[in-house]
């Protein structure tokens, strides 16, 4: 019991949801601690299919509490599109709760990111365009609109007044675009606060009793360690710390609480949006890795970048963010191939290295190959049952990685899993 962080230890997309759906069956509450609606999260599970951008994957446990934290940047539109489609299909809502202090992200912002995106040219960071970046800036120059401020009608209304004329002159003078219109954000803003401000609570007597009673807890990041804000690939990445450390602050949780960490990873390699990627396959191995494995994006629809896997940003994930066990997902998408590589090091200008470079520019993956095991896995649900070419596999990605597998998931539903 205690409190576990749920968190990706590569480029993001690695089956976190899942992960999080399976443990809450357990848990009495999940705390999403960081991020907006510019990933998604996909469960599979008895009610359906099911892609949450915004709300904590536990949403589908009866009787589970599933806080949005004070570490996340929720847009008011997404929001209510996301409790409308659940709504819809049958799933219970009650347990939604919005930390006063998350911020919102606000229609200024989008307009911002898409501005900012079409400005570089070629200098694209890979925006989602969900106004992510924007609303973490604006918190961190102290002029944001937060949760809590649903709560006072008069307050928020002149604070997006302000709002909008700060945001009206970068949108302007910097971008030379056409200003927003005020009585067109307020009234989306004052809608969504009719329908949001009752889920507004302050969330440290949540986490209060949580710890009193000694209730299983789960942290649910999003995206992972190489979009991490300070261990990412800078400067693709996200604005926000994916990893356990992040959890501690954007839920509010004292860090020594924090007893388990589950770095989920997949068991190849796939990114969306711009930056290097070493062991990304340009041919004929990487589209069949997209297409078996679905490897599309959640929020964008874009297609995921493919490669073999690689050991060395796993390994970094382990060591910086205290990982103490790993969830290996998508196995069964490797039961075609005849051969599999993994990614040990990285070579440049003849010099090989084992630690992550302070940039990914110009390095190449070092190989080392093992055989594939051609057969089907998607039935097994015991260890010894995995064919053994697939247990190697496993085997040497704990060794390279310095953390224990605890899990594999051999297919997206919930009970498509062998625990080690």
């Amino acid at each position: 019991m205690g409190f576990t962080a749920v968190v990706g230890t590569q480029w993001g997309d690695e089956g976190k949801g899942r992960f999080v759906d399976y443990l809450a069956e357990s848990a009495g509450m999940v705390v999403r601690y960081q991020g907006g609606n510019n990933a998604g999260h996909t469960v599979v599970n008895e009610h359906g299919t099911f892609k949450l951008h915004l709300i904590p994957s536990g949403i589908f446990r009866k009787g589970c509490v599933c806080l949005m934290g004070p570490g996340m940047v929720v847009s008011l539109s997404g929001l209510l599109a996301e409790m409308d489609e659940l709504t819809a299909g049958g799933i219970d809502l009650s347990g939604l709760r919005i930390s006063e202090r998350a911020h919102l992200v606000m229609p200024y912002h989008i307009a911002l990111d898409k501005a900012d995106e079409a400005f570089r040219k070629h200098g694209k960071i890979g925006s989602t365009l969900k106004g992510i970046a924007w609303a973490y800036a604006d918190k961190a120059l102290r002029v944001g609109i937060r949760a809590g401020d649903l709560r006072d009608m008069e307050s928020l209304k002149a604070k997006v007044a302000k709002g909008v004329e700060l945001h009206n002159r970068w949108i302007v003078q910097l971008y030379g675009q056409e200003p927003l219109a005020e009585k067109a954000v307020l009234d989306e803003v004052l809608a969504a606060a009719a329908r949001l401000k009752d889920l507004v609570v302050d969330s440290v007597p949540l986490i209060r009793h949580a710890r009193l009673t000694n209730m299983n807890v789960l942290l649910e990041g999003q995206l992972g360690t190489m979009r991490d804000l300070d261990w990412g690939d800078y400067p693709w990445v996200t604005s926000s710390s994916p990893v356990p450390g992040g959890a501690a602050v954007g839920a509010g949780i004292p860090p020594q609480e924090i007893k388990r960490s589950v770095g989920v990873v997949k068991a190849y390699t796939t990114s969306v949006g711009e930056g290097p990627l070493p062991s990304e396959l340009n041919d004929e191995s990487g589209l069949s890795l997209r297409e078996i494995g679905m490897e599309y994006g959640a929020t964008t629809g874009r297609p995921r970048r493919c490669g073999w896997f690689d050991a060395l940003p796993v390994r970094r994930s382990v060591e910086v963010g205290g990982v103490t066990e790993l969830a290996l997902t998508k196995l069964d998408v490797l039961d075609s191939f005849p051969s599999l590589k993994i990614c040990t090091a990285y070579e440049k200008d003849g010099a090989q290295t084992l630690e992550m470079p302070f940039a990914l520019e110009g390095w190449k993956p070092v190989y080392e190959e093992m055989p594939g095991w051609r057969e089907p896995t998607r039935h097994v649900r015991r260890w010894e049952d995995l064919p053994a070419a697939a247990q190697a596999y496993v085997k040497r990605i704990e060794e390279l990685c310095g953390a224990p597998i605890r899990f594999v998931s051999v297919g997206p539903g919930r009970e498509e899993l062998v625990t080690l």
